[in-house]
């Protein structure tokens, strides 16, 4: 009996982590964090301006609504994570003009 329910924890545990990792996305996640940087870095140096700021800031939140809609069904498929990632060229392209003009 305690091995059944050994088996059956564990089937349970690899069946989650199985799950998880469908749904991962580090990189995306590892971007974003350093596009917020960048954009904070840029307002408190004054290269980009209050207005590029909330624009920039914007187009973060619509990032992230995308990444949880691509997780949603519990699985990020390869077309997901492509839309995701030139959404984040995009963005990152929109915050280096911010800051350089």
């Amino acid at each position: 009996m305690k091995i059944q329910k050994l088996v059956l924890g564990l089937v349970f545990v690899l069946f989650a982590i199985a799950a998880q990792a469908q749904t991962a996305t580090p990189k995306v996640t590892e971007r974003q964090v350093n596009q917020q940087k960048r954009i904070l870095k840029g307002a408190k140096a004054g290269e980009v301006n209050k207005k590029e700021a909330i624009k920039l800031e914007k187009q973060q939140r619509r990032i992230n609504r995308s990444k949880k809609r691509a997780k949603a069904d519990g699985e990020v498929t390869k077309k997901e994570k492509a839309k995701l990632h030139a959404r984040q060229n995009k963005a990152s392209r929109n915050i280096k003009r911010a800051k350089n003009n």
